[in-house]
């Protein structure tokens, strides 16, 4: 098993700081410092960069504050050649045979990059602004009945389905997908587990320290074992890699400048109120305070001071953060799905630096350690 690696296309905004002020950009005079707009040239930058160096895929996220994943990820198919699009959707605010046949349209469209990150739904106020009013249980039971009616309908043959959250008669993706798009699934809820042994091809967790990680595999493996299935395993990660340990530090220590004291308590309370218990998990890596954010060495749990989802960060030079990918590897994480602020040049950092150092060890195949490096001769 060789470690995959994925990047991520940051659709609500980019820029040098954790402060989230592309969201509220209307608020502000002029220019908001920093802050770069999510348009279609910059998107296609980091999708080329991503392409370039190795990634074989790039997350892109759902959310009020994001532009549509599939939108926007089929049009950077066309600025692409072999990158894949781990297109995030919510389940419930579309018809799952609808949601198929658009998947199916999409592999014929991008000849087979669909990838497919199912998110139901943490935070009931998100989910009531595009009209969803399900308590957080019962959309993970509209979840299952989702994906079962989306894999029921891309066999390619009429398809009945008779639930409490659907009915679908005859049900039909004329053309199915060619190949079936993975889905990648992610809850640490007691209702989320069920469905991910059911229905996910690729369990994705938020990155919490490696024996935490190692409880939740363990958890869903054996829920899988019991639907005699078999789950792979990714882990979402944010990553600060610099030639020396003390560079890494000093740029998350520097990602904190804009952060005070209100800020965080702010962002800590906002955050408190998710349904979400993955989220709940994040914010009791640091509790809200500044002390001691490196919870496991070289896992920074500063993101998640401020921004919800993902909130820790693989922290120290190109070996250490390698280091600690290969610990997670080990435990059985195949997939890595990674990010950093700037996007752009924290793919370059990772990628110029690290995946040289994982095609070393031979836990990525060499064809996809990136472009070599030329030295130039001062001429």
């Amino acid at each position: 098993m060789t470690v995959r690696l994925h990047w991520f296309l940051p659709t609500g905004g980019d820029g040098r700081t954790l402060v989230d002020r592309h969201a509220y950009a209307s608020n502000h005079a002029g220019p908001v410092r920093g802050v770069r707009a999510p348009d279609i040239e910059y998107l296609a930058q980091i999708a080329k960069a991503a392409e370039q160096l190795g990634f074989e895929a790039v997350l892109t996220p759902t959310g009020t504050w994001c532009e549509d994943a599939w939108l926007t990820t089929v049009a950077l198919a066309q600025h692409t050649e072999r990158l894949k699009f781990l297109v995030a959707f919510r389940p419930g605010l579309i018809s799952p045979t609808l949601a198929a046949q658009m998947a199916a349209t999409y592999q014929r469209v991008t000849r087979g990059r669909l990838l497919l990150n199912v998110v139901t739904g943490g935070d009931s106020t998100e989910q009531r602004r595009f009209g969803d009013r399900l308590d957080h249980d019962r959309r993970y039971e509209r979840t299952d009945e989702f994906l079962s009616v989306v894999r029921g309908v891309w066999r390619g043959e009429p398809y009945d389905f008779h639930g409490s959250h659907y009915q679908v008669d005859a049900g039909l993706t004329a053309l199915p997908p060619d190949p079936v798009p993975q889905l990648f699934f992610g809850g640490s809820s007691a209702a989320a587990g069920p469905v991910a042994a059911r229905h996910a091809d690729v369990y994705l967790t938020w990155g919490e320290p490696p024996a935490q990680v190692k409880e939740k595999i363990d958890w869903i493996r054996s829920l899988a074992e019991r639907e005699g299935r078999e789950v792979r395993f990714g882990i979402r990660l944010h990553t600060i890699s610099r030639d020396a340990s003390a560079e890494a530090w000093a740029t998350a220590n520097r990602l904190l400048d804009d952060l005070d004291a209100e800020s965080v308590a702010a962002a800590q309370t906002a955050l408190g109120r998710s349904e979400s218990v993955g989220q709940q998990r994040m914010l009791a890596l640091h509790g809200g305070s500044r002390d001691k954010l490196e919870i496991h060495p070289n896992l920074w749990a500063g993101v998640g001071l401020v921004r919800g989802g993902a909130g820790t960060a693989l922290v120290g030079s190109h070996a250490e953060v390698a280091d600690l990918i290969e610990e997670y590897h080990a435990l059985g994480v195949e997939h890595f799905v990674l990010s950093g602020y700037p996007h752009l040049e924290e793919a370059y950092w990772f990628g110029e630096g690290v995946i040289p150092e994982l095609a070393a060890r031979g836990l990525v195949e060499s064809a996809k350690a990136g472009a070599p490096v030329l030295v130039g001769s001062g001429r």
